[in-house]
């Protein structure tokens, strides 16, 4: 495909998907602690569903959307040419390899790499999608080591609410409900705090945001 035409055709896939997220989730963004001001950042979330960062990156207002980048599984965006066309072009995804076996690149030095381009970037700590009772799986490594190499950025916690009854897994269809997106205040990593003692004040950050049951 002709470059131009591929951008333009990335352009019109983009809003159409981020058209279908509104209609079919109406997505409210709260902003709790923080606004939503054109500022390099990190954003991390909880993760039930595999549109979650779609209904991030639809959440934001457009000049912080057009900044950000998904950091997003290899193995799964590039399972068809559809998919690859929408993570690569449509959402210029941070693509990580999660076979520690077979990738080439280290996943850190990749996000780094995206922010040091000037990208925020949307991740998602749990590192895989949560099935469990469990309100959030342990956080992986990552987090901790991003904020390291890059203690200046900002790390926003997110609580997605209701998404994944949105899309429960298995399923195709979705289920047109309301969901809520709730921006924290900012973290940064302390000069001597540990990684365990981060990420679990990352965690009960994220924690904090989700509403009562």
């Amino acid at each position: 495909m002709i470059p131009s035409l591929r951008v333009f055709a990335a352009r019109v896939t983009g809003q159409v998907i981020s058209t279908f997220a509104r209609f079919m989730t109406a997505p409210r963004a709260i902003w709790q602690g923080i606004e939503p001001v054109p500022k390099q950042r990190v954003y991390f979330a909880n993760h039930s569903s595999n549109g979650d960062f779609v209904l991030l990156w639809t959440a934001l207002p457009t000049p912080l959307r057009r900044q950000t980048r998904p950091v997003a599984a290899l193995d799964y965006w590039l399972k068809s040419p559809l998919r690859a066309f929408i993570g690569r072009e449509v959402f210029n995804a941070v693509l990580i390899d999660r076979r520690p076996e077979a990738r080439t690149e280290d996943p850190v030095a990749q996000m780094v790499a995206a922010l040091d381009e000037g990208s925020s970037l949307i991740i998602f700590p749990e590192g895989q999608r949560n099935s469990s009772e469990a309100p959030l799986l342990p956080f992986k490594s990552g987090l901790y080591h991003l904020a390291k190499a890059r203690p200046s950025v900002d790390l926003v916690p997110v609580w997605i609410a209701n998404l994944n009854r949105v899309m429960p897994k298995g399923e195709v269809i979705p289920v047109p409900l309301i969901c809520t997106l709730t921006f924290g205040a900012p973290l940064h990593v302390e000069p001597e705090e540990t990684k365990d003692a981060f990420l679990a004040r990352a965690t009960q950050a994220l924690l904090a945001l989700k509403a009562p049951s």
